[in-house]
């Protein structure tokens, strides 16, 4: 690990600003994290005394289990990166020091994002940062980087979040009590938490750009500036984690579920481009006015790769429940021109050309579905896809094949894709058609209050 660091904004600090401002006493909590398969941030709080005296040269530790639990943080079987047999050893936790920021709403407090290596040093391989990076260096290999934006939907209640446990989750009260889509009133109503939040993650060094009201009772959105994916996916934890903490604080809770009501679910649509290394134009011709070859290359393979890469996009049980026609949610392996009906929606020129993809919500883990989106996309380039005709009129009745609409599905698609273990490598194929398994036998063996209020007195 380098002492090295080179901030990304005037925001975020270096390392010599961090012993600087623990050395008088404004920084008391340093909070190295990683973000485990289901997106979470996970890791520790230091005493920053310590940090300096010990972590900062010698670095830390985690067990391995880390990146073999389920939600619920169990220990299951099947993973062969670690078990009760290998005796759940650790693995390092490598600190980014480009990474660090204050948390302006935790008092005296920094964090600092990690990768995870083993003992002998080398990448953990399914590591969802590891695997994010080795695509940035397949692109880089190349001549290209790839920007993103993610755009992440949410649901506000005026419950706490003990509240919400006590009451299985039932009967919460939603912030908004009707549809509030782009209504100033109704982001009015919860703007306290909100501008909050933004002001909280501008602090933190993120560029924020805006708030809206969304569809779903209680439901809003906060954007963020468009930034290279390895940085957009970073901010992205952070501010999911920041974000219910701050509501936490403020007496409220949230959820990022795709869909935890029958209204419209919470998306995560994300935007991709690919530029030189120096910021050239590669997607577009300003001298016709029009997509490269390139461009279309690497939409073909995102289409090409959609179906058999939607475990990334949809990474659990609930996330299938999105996809309804007549949703906004996409159900067709389809690309369209600023069409919000298709998976794949292209938007607009010379510099902003990019695309969006719209299968993932908001429970997505951002590092695997932008692993997905680049991996699928360079497949695209390097084996020079055709890419399919355009869709018009609504891709719910275009005839094109659609997404899965289970994990089961997803799970065995993933599960024989050889370009996914061509991709991503066999052992991280086999790691996540683990996780598939056990989130699956998980949910096939839960009795539902589907179930009891259909069956206990009536059949």
């Amino acid at each position: 690990m380098t002492k090295n660091s080179h901030p990304r904004n005037d925001r975020m600090l270096t390392v010599e600003t961090l012993k600087s401002v623990i050395g008088s006493g404004e920084i008391d909590t340093v909070v190295l994290a990683f973000t485990d398969m289901q997106g979470r941030l996970q890791g520790k709080f230091l005493h920053a005394a310590f940090f300096l005296e010990s972590t900062l040269e010698h670095g830390t530790e985690g067990c391995n289990y880390l990146l073999a639990v389920d939600v619920e943080m169990n220990t299951v079987d099947g993973y062969d990166s670690t078990s009760w047999e290998k005796g759940y050893g650790d693995m390092l936790f490598v600190m980014d020091f480009d990474t660090i920021r204050r948390l302006p709403h935790r008092a005296g407090t920094v964090m600092i994002q990690c990768d995870l290596s083993l003992i002998d040093g080398s990448p953990v391989p399914m590591s969802p940062r590891t695997m994010l990076r080795k695509q940035v260096e397949k692109a880089a290999s190349h001549g290209w980087k790839a920007l993103s934006g993610t755009e992440l939907e949410f649901m506000i209640y005026e419950n706490t979040f003990e509240d919400a446990w006590n009451k299985r989750y039932f009967e919460l009260t939603p912030a908004n009590q009707y549809n509030v889509d782009y209504s100033i009133l109704g982001s009015s109503r919860v703007e306290p938490l909100l501008r909050t939040i933004r002001n909280t993650m501008y602090e933190a060094g993120m560029t924020v750009e805006s708030a809206k009201g969304e569809c779903n009772f209680g439901q809003h959105e906060i954007a963020f500036k468009y930034d290279e994916v390895i940085t957009t996916a970073d901010n992205h934890a952070v501010y999911k984690t920041a974000a219910k903490d701050i509501a936490h604080l403020q007496g409220k809770s949230m959820t990022f579920m795709a869909k935890p009501n029958a209204r419209d679910g919470s998306s995560c649509h994300v935007h991709m481009s690919l530029r030189g290394l120096d910021g050239e134009l590669v997607f577009w011709d300003e001298e016709k006015g029009e997509r490269t070859a390139l461009y279309d290359h690497f939409i073909a393979g995102v289409l090409h790769t959609m179906r058999e890469f939607t475990l990334f996009y949809a990474p659990n049980i609930n996330s299938y429940k999105r996809f309804v026609k007549g949703s906004f949610a996409p159900t067709a392996v389809a690309w369209g021109l600023d069409n919000r009906t298709c998976s794949v929606r292209l938007v607009g020129h010379g510099q902003s050309a990019r695309m969006e993809n719209r299968l993932p919500g908001g429970d997505v883990n951002p590092y695997l579905a932008l692993t997905a989106m680049l991996a699928g996309g360079l497949y695209g380039i390097e084996h020079e896809l055709e890419l399919e005709p355009v869709t018009t009129g609504s891709g719910y009745t275009s005839g094109a094949p659609t997404v899965p609409t289970t994990m089961h599905e997803a799970r065995d698609l993933f599960a024989n894709s050889a370009i996914a273990k061509e991709v991503f490598g066999a052992d991280v194929v086999k790691h996540y058609v683990n996780y598939a398994d056990v989130e699956i036998a998980a949910f096939d063996s839960a009795i539902t209050d589907w179930e009891l209020r259909r069956g206990f007195e009536r059949l």
